[in-house]
């Protein structure tokens, strides 16, 4: 019996992943509020969503410069 209710409980997170780890994601937010505050909490989100961004920046084989002029410009060029 309880291998059929763990087949069907990874069956619907097959077919809800978004609900799913959404809702994890949420849950871990949450506690993150609870336990260290808000404004450290948005601290570690926009670290891990830079680190995610860069990430996918290495993963498409992206140059990093490129990527920086593109935030500080380089005020020598002519």
């Amino acid at each position: 019996m309880s291998k059929e209710i763990i087949n069907k409980f990874i069956e619907w997170v097959k077919e809800h992943k978004g609900k799913f780890f959404g809702g994890i994601i949420g849950f871990i937010i949450a506690i993150l509020i609870l336990n260290i505050g808000f404004f450290k909490t948005l601290f570690i989100a926009l670290c891990t969503w830079l680190g995610y961004y860069l990430g996918s920046k290495s993963d498409n084989k992206e140059d990093f410069r490129e990527l920086i002029e593109k935030i500080i410009p380089n005020s020598n060029k002519e």
